[in-house]
């Protein structure tokens, strides 16, 4: 089954096109033929395109809208130069979006059908910056593609089993009868898809994967899975909660806000607006939010803020790490993925460093050795808590779950 996977941001939507099936799943083998991305979406926008037989290009295109961009896609897919590895549009079968909110409604993927779409769109206003535009990619596939399956996976799926403990904030109980004011959490494909393979890797099974999974990238979140299921993790009602980010705050002081508001001459979004998108590593450094660029100018510039935010960035995922051990009563394994978690050996021993006396025992050879798509164990053989990277992919598990969502299978593992 070839099935298209989407993820529509306000001005980017990013693709895969993943042969799959059942006996693939099983096997392992499932293939990506072709990914992409359109960025700069409402002018002159800038489309990364790759496929393994004709390799990655770049170029240039004017589209105005979410729709136009999904339909750019869709010919450049079935075009003969593309090197997809498909002949007509009628060969994609099924379409996987990534959905960012599913409330408390959807605790699992699902096929979008008419009552699906309806309370979809009731969800939107709990993340307006990505919901509108999550349902725009599913109009538009509709449209340009007509009865095709069509899945949605939700960042917050895999939150679903957090206890009350862990979900409910200490205000008024009727602000969440009401409103629905919760810890939700993100990043739930890609801590559900880090624990499957950790699962796989060390022959665990499901209700004995004990882990802290710690996804670091532009976004960060970290993710206590206990017994398989997630049972506490940093972002909550929105992704802005947490771990300090590339351009988000992560945990402030909520007074902060109003304090901000009067001194800076701002209103709330103003603020919200200084929080989500110049805070940070960006706001710590005044530099960038790039860590591969922070790491560059602390080590060979000395600069005092990028060397900063590097040490707050570590110090503050060290302190959920210690929070999620306690409250679990202890683990097995600290998982890294993410850009960052994958690629900087060194942030991943600062975030490490101290944490000895609960019995992480670094191995700095292979620490260093472990980048990019490589997965392997970090710490020492009889390190009681182990340490891993394991590259995250998100993509490919929306592709399966919508494979899954359409031969009627169960989509939780």
């Amino acid at each position: 089954m070839n099935v298209l996977v989407l993820n529509v941001g306000s001005s980017t939507v990013k693709f895969q096109l993943i042969r799959t099936d059942r006996e693939r799943i099983e096997e392992n083998r499932d293939e990506k033929l072709a990914q992409g991305v359109v960025e700069r979406i409402g002018g002159e926008a800038v489309l990364s395109l790759w496929t393994e037989s004709e390799g990655s290009t770049r170029t240039t295109a004017s589209i105005r809208d979410i729709r136009a961009a999904i339909d750019w896609i869709l010919k450049w897919l079935a075009s003969e130069g593309s090197g997809a590895d498909i002949r007509s549009l009628s060969e994609i079968e099924a379409v996987g979006h990534r959905v960012v909110h599913g409330g408390e409604t959807f605790s699992h993927s699902v096929l979008i059908e008419d009552g699906v779409l309806k309370d979809l769109e009731e969800h939107s206003e709990l993340p307006p910056l990505h919901m509108p535009y999550n349902l725009a990619g599913v109009k538009a596939v509709k449209d340009s593609l007509g009865a095709v399956h069509q899945a949605a996976v939700f960042d917050t799926a895999f939150h679903h089993t957090l206890p009350e403990t862990s979900y409910l904030y200490a205000i008024p109980y009727s602000l969440y009868r009401r409103h629905k004011i919760r810890r939700y959490g993100f990043h739930g494909t890609s801590h559900r898809y880090v624990a499957y393979r950790y699962r796989q890797l060390t022959g665990t099974a499901r209700d004995d994967t004990n882990i802290v999974t710690l996804h670091l990238g532009n976004g960060c979140s970290a993710c206590a899975i206990r017994g398989g299921n997630s049972v506490d993790t940093s972002m909550g009602f929105t992704p802005l909660e947490g771990l300090v980010m590339g351009t988000r705050s992560g945990d402030v002081d909520p007074a902060i806000l109003d304090y901000i508001s009067v001194k800076e001459g701002l209103d709330l979004r103003g603020v919200e607006n200084l929080l989500n998108k110049q805070s940070g590593l960006l706001g710590i450094s005044g530099l960038t939010h790039d860590m591969r660029e922070l790491l560059e100018e602390a080590d060979e510039h000395y600069d005092r803020r990028a060397r900063l935010a590097i040490e707050i960035f570590c110090y503050r995922t060290r302190k959920y790490v210690g929070s999620y051990l306690a409250a679990m009563g202890g683990a097995d394994a600290v998982v890294f993925t993410g850009g960052i978690g994958q690629n900087a050996p060194i942030i991943r021993a600062c975030v490490l460093e101290g944490l000895e006396w609960m019995g992480v025992e670094l191995d700095d050879e292979a620490n260093a050795a472990t980048t990019g798509a490589k997965a392997g164990r970090i710490s020492k053989e009889g390190s009681r808590l182990a340490a891993w990277v394991i590259p995250t992919d998100e993509e490919l598990l929306i592709a399966r779950d919508t494979v899954r969502l359409v031969l009627g299978l169960e989509t939780r593992y």
